[in-house]
């Protein structure tokens, strides 16, 4: 059976007859312009590269082409063809730390983004990713906060993440234990499906007993991945313009990341370490997820309509390369030739031919 997915897009075709009938009119008006110099046949000699067929030739070109377009729009289809798509069952809760030390900047240089800014553009590409996944949202600090519940919408997911701020969570610290906790507690119950938290930080100075309870989780068949933000140098942590935190001395605060902390605790919840400065950071936690959703997942079969839009590109694709290579003024070895009449090719025979001299 033949159908369109679109078929209310094929209200585009009429544009077809209205095109070729402004051609039309162009080309009458044209035809009267010509005759205010004179006797057409008379003008058309004054024209000898101006060919009469080439216009028409093009506009149809033009026109079968646009046709394809549009039916190319519409998506016709037919028939049935059996596709087969793996089943995600994919559970994530995203536990990002807005600690004041994430102000700081997340590379040697001063002036680069701050950790937080690139925890964001992190999650931001990872969420892009997801395809039949759930995501979650959890904040922390000296206390954490549930800020998404797991959904499939993606959307929300990414306005939430440019809210991010400090400002989210009162309680000033690194709360990591109680921030796992409540991503442990976000996530299903559900044995068939696969689950990961995955903790953004720079791990410095965290309270409570973090690496037990990323044990736990890993007991519980949860998988805890680990992002590491920031410089191992240090960084000042910025608090307005051209000011930096200080502490109760009034010496300004250097914030480092603790790399080897982030490691443990990524260990101990049987997940991977990663820093986020390294370029290969996203692709290598995405092809982590991939291959633990896979590892357990199932596939469905279904039957979707064959589409048949790659006969009308083809279609519009070769008819729009000849109409560029299709030139409007005439051929020079067809000039004098007429395929509509023999006469008119008698008389341009004559024509070309050496006329005798006047003898007197």
């Amino acid at each position: 059976m033949f159908d369109f997915a679109h078929p209310y897009l094929l209200f585009l075709l009429f544009a077809v007859p209205v095109f070729w009938g402004l051609y039309k009119l162009a080309r009458i008006q044209r035809r009267r312009k010509l005759r205010r110099f004179g006797n057409e046949k008379i003008v058309a000699r004054l024209m000898p590269d101006a060919s009469r067929y080439k216009p028409a030739i093009k506009i149809t070109l033009q026109l079968i082409a646009l046709a394809a377009i549009v039916i190319i729009l519409a998506r016709p289809r037919m028939g049935e063809r059996e596709d087969t798509r793996q089943i995600s069952n994919l559970e994530i809760m995203v536990a990002v730390d807005v600690s004041n030390s994430m102000l700081a900047a997340s590379t040697d240089d001063p002036k680069s983004v701050s950790r937080l800014r690139r925890a964001k553009l992190l999650m931001e590409k990872l969420v892009e990713n997801l395809a039949d996944d759930k995501v979650g949202l959890v904040v922390f600090a000296g206390e954490a906060k549930t800020v998404m519940p797991l959904t499939t919408d993606f959307y929300s997911a990414k306005l939430l993440l440019n809210d991010l701020s400090p400002k989210m969570v009162r309680a000033q610290g690194t709360s990591i234990a109680e921030a796992l906790e409540m991503c442990m507690a976000g996530l299903t119950k559900d044995e068939n499906t696969r689950k990961v938290i995955i903790l953004i930080t720079d791990a410095e100075d965290h309270e409570g007993k973090a690496i037990e309870t990323a044990t736990e989780a890993a007991k519980q068949g949860i998988t805890v991945d680990v992002i590491g933000v920031g410089t191992s140098k240090g960084a000042r942590i910025p608090t307005g313009a051209n000011s930096f935190m200080t502490d109760s001395e009034g010496n300004e605060v250097i914030t480092a990341v603790d790399e080897k902390a982030a490691a443990e605790l990524a260990k101990a919840g049987k997940g991977i370490y990663l820093n986020g400065a390294d370029p290969n950071a996203l692709s290598l936690l995405d092809k982590n997820l991939r291959s633990i959703s896979t590892s357990d997942s199932g596939a469905v079969k279904y039957k979707v309509s064959a589409e048949q839009f790659p006969i009308f590109a083809w279609i519009a694709l070769i008819l729009l390369v000849i109409d560029i290579l299709v030139i409007e003024r005439k051929i020079s070895w067809l000039k004098n030739v007429n395929f509509f009449s023999k006469k008119g090719q008698a008389t341009a025979k004559t024509a070309d031919a050496p006329q005798p001299k006047n003898e007197k």
